[in-house]
């Protein structure tokens, strides 16, 4: 969650405010050593994956005029009293019992106040090429060909893009073509207590829902051909950063627990149905998938790489919202709190959001109840405390988790008969409290359907990154005004602050340059991700602000906003037209 108003409302908005956590950097270590302002092995343990792009100037120093920026204090009065740092909050609660792992021995204000260091006031600013390399480091464009091989497409194509806050990003993104029927399947995956989940999911839910897609005799001709060793047919075409990878080591694992779920599909479907109920398909899909990775986990396999693997993939979990177009209908899934927001452009030019997905959390009250009713009465005010799910998640739906959906002997014996790394692990063996009638997660989806309109003209999938910084509809009102190179003018709104003439004038020149420089960027996801970080209390992108949330260590980064995922998925509002006109 992105905490930034004294960063947007400081006269000069340095890092004064955020260093003070700095002393979370070496948490775990016994000894503290003093620190100066141009001692740069301060920042090598910690160093961000975007400062890499730029690391000579890491390497001649410049880093740590950071550093010196913040330990001086323009305003006097805030040196009487330690300044108040919010914390963003993270998916998982610590628990009392191990607190000790995530604060400091002592305060940052104790620390500097007994070790106090001469610096001179020096700005660290990113360049813009700078800053455009690391938010273009990860984005990734598709257009759709104008004919799939079937029929025209309603969907023009996709941009993507990622912003890491995480060391390791726990974010992942999938998108995809269905071959062997319609469609296209795009979706984000936000994982918690690592990214092991997250990647598992992303490689592996397209295949559950494509095959929960196919038709009887498909099935049977896939099966036929791993019996006789032929080559199978391809079921996905998948649009994939090079960042997105698959894990090799456990691709043999994955094709035979999907392969076991379509034989059981063989099975059940005596062929006689040929209508596919997409909805039915994706519960199916999310569902099975979800039942895998925990049956995995509780197997184990001897090959001690891949055993510690399927531990890490069921004890860590994930969120995922995923769109299924095809035609003019559309499906999303969703399950946690990413969302999926249509953009509609209305007869004036305006833009309007349409939110296709509900938030699985303490936010909603038809999943507080749900928990509620699945649960015995006396568990009624334990099981949602403090908004989260028994005091520690976030999310009330997600994939792994197994913590909160295994019975406690269930989790003992696999932990006692796993890894020494799994063993060792403090967080593994801990039980949630009030732990009494598992399961208290599940990661069965809410399917949403919307028939598109012409008027519909891209559709947003985005992690809780995102929606935590931005309102929807202004997410919707700068990819609609981008998509279309055209703005649709509001008055200023200053918020109640008091605005001078001159600085009337200065707001009135930014949305000039905006308007012209809003081909500066070629990725729609890289031009959201651009505002979403940089923008400053009147909705205008501020260089000096952007520069230094990009210049963050990745320890602090974390403190200020989430990772961000997202894709913007572009419709052919004419091909939408065509299907209407057909059917009247």
């Amino acid at each position: 969650m992105l905490y930034n108003l004294h960063l947007l409302r400081s006269s000069q908005p340095d890092l004064l405010y955020i260093l003070p956590s700095l002393c979370c950097i070496k948490k775990y270590k016994e000894k503290r050593i003093p620190v100066r302002s141009s001692s740069l092995p301060l920042f090598s343990d910690a160093m961000p994956a975007p400062t890499q792009l730029f690391f000579p100037l890491i390497r001649n120093c410049e880093l740590s005029r950071i550093y010196g920026t913040a330990c001086y204090c323009h305003h006097k009065h805030l040196c009487c009293s330690p300044p108040y740092i919010p914390q963003s909050r993270p998916r998982y609660a610590p628990h009392p019992a191990y607190a000790t792992f995530y604060r400091p021995k002592e305060s940052w204000w104790q620390y500097t106040q007994g070790r106090r260091y001469a610096s001179t006031p020096q700005k660290f600013y990113l360049t813009p090429p700078q800053v455009n390399s690391i938010l273009k480091a990860n984005e990734y464009s598709f257009k759709v060909p104008e004919f799939d091989g079937k029929n025209v497409s309603s969907v023009l194509g996709f941009d993507s893009n990622q912003l890491p806050a995480n060391a390791p990003i726990e974010d992942r993104r999938s998108a995809a073509t269905c071959l062997q029927t319609r469609g296209m399947l795009l979706g984000v995956f936000d994982g918690h207590a690592g990214c092991a989940c997250s990647q598992a999911v992303s490689e592996r839910l397209f295949y559950y829902i494509a095959v929960s897609l196919l038709p009887h005799e498909t099935l049977l001709e896939i099966e036929n051909a791993v019996e006789s060793g032929r080559a199978l047919l391809p079921i996905l075409q998948w649009h994939k950063h090079p960042n997105d990878y698959f894990s090799k080591e456990a691709s043999k694992l994955y094709f035979n627990s999907l392969r076991t779920y379509w034989q059981e599909l063989i099975d059940l479907n005596t062929g006689e149905s040929t209508d596919i109920d997409v909805k039915e398909a994706l519960i199916n899909a999310f569902k099975r998938l979800d039942n895998d990775i925990s049956l995995e986990a509780q197997v184990g396999d001897p090959n001690s790489f891949l055993n510690y693997l399927v531990l890490r993939v069921a004890f860590s979990g994930a969120t995922a919202c995923v769109a299924h177009v095809d035609g003019v209908d559309l499906h999303v899934a969703n399950t946690g709190d990413s969302r999926a927001m249509l953009g509609v452009q209305e007869e004036d030019g305006s833009w309007s959001a349409v939110t296709l997905s509900n938030d699985h959390n303490a936010q909603n009250e038809r999943e507080v109840e749900r928990l509620k009713l699945e649960h015995p009465k006396n568990e009624a005010k334990s099981v949602v405390k403090q908004d989260r799910l028994l005091g520690l998640l976030m999310p009330f739906r997600a994939f792994g988790d197994v913590k909160f959906k295994w019975s406690i002997d269930l989790q003992k014996r696999v932990i006692e008969s796993g890894p020494d790394q799994l063993n060792d692990n403090e967080y593994t063996k801990f039980i949630p409290p009030n732990y009494y009638t598992p399961p208290y997660l599940t990661a069965e989806p809410e399917v949403t359907y919307h028939r598109l309109r012409p008027q519909d003209k891209f559709l947003i999938l985005a992690t809780d990154g995102l929606w935590e910084t931005m309102h929807r509809q202004d997410v919707v009102r700068i990819v609609g005004e981008y998509l279309t190179g055209m703005h649709h003018q509001q008055p200023i709104a200053v918020g109640g602050y008091k605005v001078t003439l001159g600085q009337m004038h200065g707001l009135l020149t930014e949305r000039r340059a905006k308007m012209s420089s809003v081909f500066e960027d070629q990725n729609a996801a890289t031009h959201l991700i651009r505002h979403a970080v940089g923008n400053n209390e009147f909705g205008a992108v501020d260089h000096e602000r952007l520069s230094k949330m990009l210049s963050l260590p990745e320890e602090l980064a974390r403190m200020y906003r989430d990772d961000i995922t997202i894709i913007v998925v572009q419709f052919n509002s004419h091909v939408v037209g065509a299907y209407q006109n057909q059917e009247q």
